[in-house]
């Protein structure tokens, strides 16, 4: 039986670019997805690139890197992926101060400027003047995220990886077994998203990896325009992985929901005329949870109703997927210490920025080359399994 080089676990956009750089870089990949049909958080994404948000040398090198990298990446990928440029808006809720609001944002490599109610509604007509105190903007980029995906998936064929769909069960010392078969490789790579906690588990991998459900409404292609992507200034999202992330063993049992649920106002329309609108975040422990589809939908129309009031009573499709992130907003990579040939490249807060470059580098680190980002990474990793904090200090 043929065994490969690497076997990357997930179809989104985390394990589509993943695979593509190891298939360019030489190796002989396996991508293994689920789903024919995409049912992932890259699916349900709003698509935005925040490349303005790096807050240490990491991170404002990260975002540089992946900027630049989106200039040319519908070339090299051989499709078109809906890469633009346009006005973020982060709406100041009417009970916040917006000038404290504006300095939370300055240690930002390039922080978003200040708006009055007016210049706000300016920038987007659609905006309910009377629930917001201001807002901010900053130039953000942006991609259709699936076309990406599968842009990448694609590439990453040409480039003679082979992909396969198919549930894996069970990872092995010498690859994973899946639905359909058993596949054998030297490496073995989790980029699962929300599922590959419960994938390590069952493998005796404990690591502090963990999910939200997310949910959020799309609606077909419709009149309304909006001008901008919309998303609340003071994101309650971040603070909701903090809190639900301060017991690690709580995520082991099944049903727990750590912290209550939050929704952070937000929609962005796609070139076709779709809008994404949402998003409701739960922090419960089980990957499969069912979550009552009536009631989500009536909470995040009526909220989007606040602030964007032509939005609430579209035509739409309520949707749920998993995302993952990690215990301090820094991605999970590299192999994992006391497992061979087992490693982790999840958990990213800036997902569709990151990704891109630390894709990119995790393939050219895994050819033997130095690559002082990934190191750092990979000593987190090591250090984790010590049981010491990953410190962002240093990075």
């Amino acid at each position: 039986m043929k065994t490969y080089d690497w076997i990357v676990v997930g179809g989104g956009i985390t394990g589509a670019a993943l695979a593509y750089e190891l298939a360019k870089t030489g190796f002989c990949v396996l991508l293994l997805e689920q789903y024919s049909r995409p049912d992932n958080a890259t699916r349900y994404s709003y698509g935005g690139l925040a490349y303005w948000s790096g807050t240490t040398p990491l991170t404002r090198r990260l975002c540089e890197e992946a900027i630049a990298r989106y200039h040319i990446l519908s070339q090299e990928l051989d499709a078109d992926i809906q890469f633009r440029e346009l006005d973020l808006l982060l709406t100041i809720s009417a009970h916040n101060d917006p000038e404290a609001t504006a300095a939370s944002y300055n240690q930002f490599a390039i922080p978003p400027r200040l708006l009055s109610i007016q210049e706000a509604c300016e920038l987007e007509p659609q905006l309910n003047r009377e629930a917001i105190s201001g807002a901010l903007t900053v130039k953000h980029g942006h991609i259709r995220p699936e076309k990406t995906a599968q842009a990448y998936i694609q590439a990453f064929e040409r480039a003679g990886g082979e992909m396969q769909i198919t549930q894996v069960l069970q990872i092995l010392q010498d690859g994973v077994q899946t639905t359909t078969a058993t596949f054998h490789s030297a490496n073995v790579v989790i980029c699962a998203g929300g599922l590959g906690r419960q994938l390590l588990k069952s493998a005796g991998v404990s690591i502090k990896l963990y999910f939200t459900h997310e949910e959020i409404i799309e609606t077909p292609p419709v009149d309304v325009k909006l001008r901008t992507l919309v998303m609340p200034a003071n994101l309650q999202r971040f603070q909701l992985e903090a809190e639900s992330t301060q017991v690690d063993e709580l995520w082991d049992e099944l049903g727990n929901e750590l912290v209550p649920a939050i929704l952070d106002v937000g929609a962005i329309q796609f070139q076709d005329g779709s809008i994404r609108i949402g998003q409701i975040s739960r922090a419960i422990a089980d990957p499969h949870a069912k979550v009552n589809s009536d009631v989500s939908e009536k909470w995040l129309r009526r909220s989007v109703g606040q602030i964007l009031p032509a939005l609430e009573n579209l035509s739409g499709t309520w949707y749920h997927c998993l995302v993952a992130f990690s215990s301090n907003q820094l991605p999970l990579i590299g192999a994992i210490p006391g497992f061979k040939g087992v490693h982790v490249f999840s958990g990213f807060s800036n997902p569709l920025v990151l990704i891109p470059p630390l894709a990119k580098r995790f393939a050219n680190f895994a050819t033997g080359k130095e690559d002082e980002i990934i190191t750092k990474f990979v000593v987190g990793m090591r250090q984790e399994a010590g049981g010491r904090r990953q410190e962002e200090r240093g990075f």
